[in-house]
């Protein structure tokens, strides 16, 4: 993960958000973007600070959000962990089966970030 504040990209792993995020997409947050019900954030509980997730923010509470996963059989949210500090708002998803084959993506996430995608 490498942050451009106020914007970072970040790369989806395992499948806790399947099917609206899947493994190997890349996401477009933005730091400081108002957070709102509904909207994917990238966030850390408070119980399990040292963890990076993405998550749907469902309610604020105590200062913090209420986090889920849009797979509830896969991986942990609020259920376990309580109340979450969201660190910043997605804004832009990019499918890892929608980005060109040929070198064009590649050359834009140089531009973008200085190092393009594996």
């Amino acid at each position: 993960m490498q942050a451009l504040l106020p914007w970072q990209r970040v790369r989806v792993e395992g499948s806790s958000m399947t099917p609206t995020l899947l493994p190997g997409d890349w996401l477009l947050v933005r730091h400081g973007a108002r957070v709102r019900p509904g909207a994917i954030v990238l966030a850390r509980f408070r119980r399990r600070p040292d963890l990076l997730v993405i998550k749907r923010a469902v309610a604020e509470q105590d200062g913090g959000w209420l986090l889920a996963s849009d797979n509830a059989g896969q991986g942990s949210d609020s259920r376990q962990y309580g109340v979450a500090d969201v660190l910043a708002r997605v804004v832009r998803v990019w499918r890892r089966d929608s980005l060109p084959a040929d070198g064009r993506w590649r050359s834009a996430a140089r531009r973008w970030w200085g190092t393009a995608p594996q």
